[in-house]
C-alpha cells in the first residue's frame, strides 16, 4: 500500500463539510425541543419544514450547520428536516464518555425515537455513514424508508487478516498523535485535497473552522471509534433502498476502499460515481447532489 492509499483510509480528512445552515425556526406545536440520550447526555437538533422526515448524520468532527445547503434545498421541496449534533460536538453535551460506535449509533437512536419518527429517510457523511450502518445493524431498520450515503467512511479501517485494504494501526496512532499537539495545522495541513480548486477561500475557511470548533479530545475519540469499528456485519443487515454517491477523487475515502466496499455490503445498494469530486462533494457538487438526493428519496 503506498503513502496516498494509508492516507486515504484514514478517512479522518473526510469531516471537512459545509457552511452554516439557516437557523431553525421555533419548534412547531408538538415537536420536542430537546432529544436525550441513554445516558441523559442532551442532543442538540435543528428541525426545518414539513413533510417526510429525513435525519442528517454528520461527519467526524463537524456539526449539524455541515448539512446547510441540502436541508435548504430539500425542505423547499417538501421535506421535514432534522439535523443533530453528535455528542461533544455544537451545542450537545459534552459528557466524558460515551464516543464509542455503539453509543454514537444509540444516539441517532434517540434522535429517532425522541421525535418519533417512522417512514425516516436517513442521509451521512463520511463517518456518520458507519453511525448509519451499526445503527440499523443494532437497532433495525423497522422505522426507516431510505437511506442515503455520501462518501462514506469505512468500513474496516485497519488491517486484519481479512481485510486487506485497512492501512496499519501504528499509522493511525500517528495521526492521534499529530492531533494532540497540534489539530489546527493538521487541519491546515490537510485541507486541499478535500475541495475542488474552483471552491471559494471563505467557504475553505468555514469549513474548517467548524471542524476545528469540536474539541480535539472529542475530535480524538470519535475517531478512534471509527478506527476500531467493522460495520462489514452492520451492512449485511441493512434491507432497504440505499444510495450511495461517491467521488472518484476522494482522497480520504477512496472510491474503492470505502464506497464500491459499502457498496457490495448492502444487498438494495445503488453506486454512483461523480467524476473528478473530492470528498466534500456535497459542497463542491452541491447541486448535483441535491438533485439526486431529491429524486431518491421521492421515489
Amino acid at each position: 500500500m503506498n503513502r496516498r492509499e494509508i492516507l486515504a483510509s484514514t478517512l479522518a480528512a473526510g469531516t471537512v463539510a459545509a457552511i452554516a445552515p439557516p437557523r431553525p425556526a421555533a419548534a412547531a406545536p408538538g415537536r420536542p425541543v430537546s432529544i436525550r440520550a441513554k445516558d441523559s447526555t442532551t442532543l442538540f437538533h435543528r428541525d426545518w419544514g414539513e413533510g417526510r422526515p429525513v435525519v442528517f448524520v454528520s461527519s467526524w468532527a463537524m456539526t449539524s450547520e455541515m448539512w446547510a445547503y441540502q436541508v435548504a434545498h430539500l425542505a423547499d421541496d417538501g421535506f421535514r428536516c432534522i439535523a443533530f449534533d453528535r455528542r461533544g460536538h455544537g451545542r450537545s453535551d459534552a459528557p466524558a464518555g460515551g464516543y464509542d460506535l455503539d453509543t454514537l449509533a444509540d444516539d441517532l437512536g434517540a434522535v429517532i425515537d425522541g421525535l418519533g419518527l417512522k417512514e425516516v429517510d436517513i442521509v451521512s457523511h463520511s463517518m456518520g455513514g458507519a453511525e448509519t450502518a451499526r445503527y440499523l445493524g443494532r437497532h433495525g431498520t423497522g422505522r426507516v424508508r431510505r437511506v442515503a450515503m455520501l462518501a462514506p467512511a469505512g468500513p474496516c479501517m485497519v488491517q486484519r487478516p481479512d481485510n486487506a485494504y485497512g492501512a496499519p494501526q501504528a499509522f493511525f496512532d500517528g495521526w492521534i498523535g499529530e492531533w494532540k499537539t497540534d489539530f489546527a495545522k493538521w487541519a491546515r495541513d490537510n485541507q486541499a485535497p478535500f475541495f475542488t480548486p474552483s471552491t471559494s477561500p471563505a467557504m475553505q475557511d468555514w469549513l474548517v473552522d467548524q471542524m476545528l470548533s469540536t474539541p480535539a479530545p472529542v475530535a480524538i475519540a470519535t475517531f478512534r471509534a471509527l478506527m476500531e469499528a467493522d460495520v462489514r456485519g452492520d451492512l449485511a443487515k441493512i434491507d432497504r433502498p440505499t444510495l450511495i454517491l461517491h467521488g472518484d477523487n476522494d482522497a480520504s475515502a477512496p472510491l474503492d476502499i470505502s464506497g464500491r466496499r459499502y457498496t457490495a455490503g448492502v444487498r438494495r445498494a445503488r453506486l454512483k460515481v461523480y467524476p473528478g469530486a473530492p470528498h466534500g462533494l456535497f459542497v463542491t457538487h452541491m447541486d448535483e447532489v441535491n438533485r439526486d438526493l431529491e429524486a431518491f428519496l421521492k421515489a
